[in-house]
């Protein structure tokens, strides 16, 4: 409140003419504007597998204090010169690790809001300032110990490094055995293991979610609703087939950070990581399906660039972000071990690419003829073969409304799928049930070798008394590149 100045003052001090009333009123002004309370608007929850998001949507920026407390426990969430003006007993807490939430007023003007909770959490919180989506925020984020899919992730050059260093070690130490390596004779019939006949594990990234809705269709159709029935059905289709096994990045409406999807991806061991999205254009011309692969110089196209700058900015709608860092790694072999490891899975990439658009094409219209490429962030896996795949512009009314249609969603997830498993069956993992049907379908009659650290091809057929050549005819070898836990047929010479 401002109160009326006097034209004269006590003590007999000068008088203020009106110009200076009104300085000091707009003094007054600008010192209370700070102090006037944010309103809390809104409360969302997002419920993940590892952690809990809790959004508060504000009028303006609001300072804030979580601090947790035991005995029971609580999460507590001071926030300064705050009101209330949601009712959080419409907070939907299913799934999450809060069981009840409790408010009231802190110091006259301020907000406490409680959280009761049925499990330990790691909190943290960060304001995001307003886009194009939402007005001011604050996250408050629960991430629950030891059960986060990405805990202490393993760099994958740094897996590749530690498996050089065992296999060394390991050579080292036969080679020390008796002061002399074992003979050939002694590690001929070295017998194989039986074959794992694992399946082939493909992770299924379904775009956005959570906080971040993707784009929207000119009916108000989400993107991040309809990838994600997308990408059940691809589930359900990956799960039927013999050999095949899905993994999903999410299901449920939550957001993963771009980088923690790969991660989630490489710790489950995924053969394969395909990200579905929904395209979108300021125009409601465009139409048709694209599939995506990283490109190492840069976006195929301008539009390609485009497309790959507005899926990227989802870590900032979000509010989360991250570097895969390799700094760490002597330079020389750093950029090594990324060139060998990036050229060959960005040539799966195209290669499966090729023949998941070639499938798309016959139950939709394609938007581009060919795989293109560009810089996404959630394609950078270095040891994953990576596709994203847009299955139509969700902002062309038509395109909207078919991928509303679960009999067309279902279409789109099995030409997919057919792509991934044309590819997978012409070039199968070495330990997986496609290779052993694969191998065994050519009845050749011999013994079987489980390729160690540190084998070579020519030691391999000097070892079992067979012609180097026949060794590869066997095994449809064109050269010597073997991996380790590669099953070679071995004939009878």
């Amino acid at each position: 409140m401002v109160r009326r100045l006097r034209q004269g003052s006590p003590g007999g001090k000068p008088r203020l003419g009106h110009a200076g009333s009104l300085l000091i009123l707009c003094c007054c002004f600008v010192i209370a504007g700070p102090l006037s309370a944010a309103q809390v608007e809104n409360m969302r929850l997002w419920a993940a597998p590892d952690h809990s998001r809790l959004v508060f949507d504000l009028s303006s920026p609001a300072q804030a204090n979580v601090f947790t407390l035991d005995n029971p426990s609580r999460l507590v969430i001071d926030l300064d010169a705050s009101q209330l003006r949601s009712d959080s007993d419409k907070l939907n807490l299913q799934g999450s690790a809060i069981e009840a939430v409790r408010t009231g007023v802190r110091n006259g003007n301020g907000l406490r809001i409680v959280l009761d909770l049925k499990r330990e959490v790691e909190p943290e919180h960060f304001s995001l300032a307003p886009n194009e989506q939402y007005g001011h925020r604050l996250v408050v984020d629960l991430t629950y110990p030891g059960e986060s899919a990405v805990e202490d992730p393993i760099d994958p050059i740094e897996a590749m490094i530690r498996e050089q260093e065992i296999a060394a070690q390991r050579a080292q130490a036969e080679a020390k055995l008796g002061g002399k390596p074992q003979s050939p004779a002694a590690e001929a019939v070295k017998k194989a293991q039986p074959h794992p006949k694992r399946d082939i594990i493909i992770a299924i990234d379904a775009g956005h979610g959570g906080e971040d809705p993707g784009a929207h269709g000119p009916h108000g159709t989400r993107e991040k609703d309809v990838v994600l029935d997308i990408a059940r059905q691809l589930q359900q289709i990956v799960n039927r087939t013999e050999g095949f096994k899905a993994v999903m990045i999410r299901d449920g409406d939550y957001y993963v950070g771009l980088r923690q999807r790969t991660r989630i991806a490489r710790e489950q061991k995924a053969d394969f990581f395909v990200s579905i999205h929904a395209d979108a254009f300021t125009s409601a011309r465009p139409n048709g399906s694209s599939v995506f692969a990283l490109s190492q110089g840069g976006a195929s196209s301008e539009t390609a660039k485009w497309l790959a700058d507005s899926e990227n900015r989802a870590d900032l709608i979000g509010g989360v972000d991250g570097n895969l860092s390799l700094q760490d790694k002597d330079e020389v072999l750093r950029g090594v071990l990324l060139d060998l490891t990036m050229t060959a899975t960005l040539n799966d990439s195209l290669a499966i690419g090729g023949q998941v658009l070639d499938r798309l094409g016959r139950v939709n219209r394609l938007h581009k003829s060919r795989v293109e490429q560009a810089g996404f962030v959630v394609l950078k896996s270095p040891d994953i073969p990576s596709l994203l795949v847009e299955t139509g512009f969700i902002s062309n009314p038509t395109e909207e409304q078919q991928l509303k249609s679960a009999s067309h969603q279902r279409d789109l997830a099995q030409a997919i799928f057919s792509g991934m498993r044309a590819h997978f069956q012409q070039n199968p993992p070495p330990a997986s049930l496609l290779a052993w049907q694969r191998d065994n379908s050519r009845n050749t009659a011999g013994n079987e070798y489980r390729i160690q650290p540190g084998d070579t091809l020519s030691e391999i057929a000097s070892r079992h008394r067979v012609p180097l050549a026949m060794l590869k005819q066997a095994n449809e070898l064109n050269g010597d590149a073997i991996r380790v836990g590669q099953v070679l047929r071995i004939p009878n010479s």
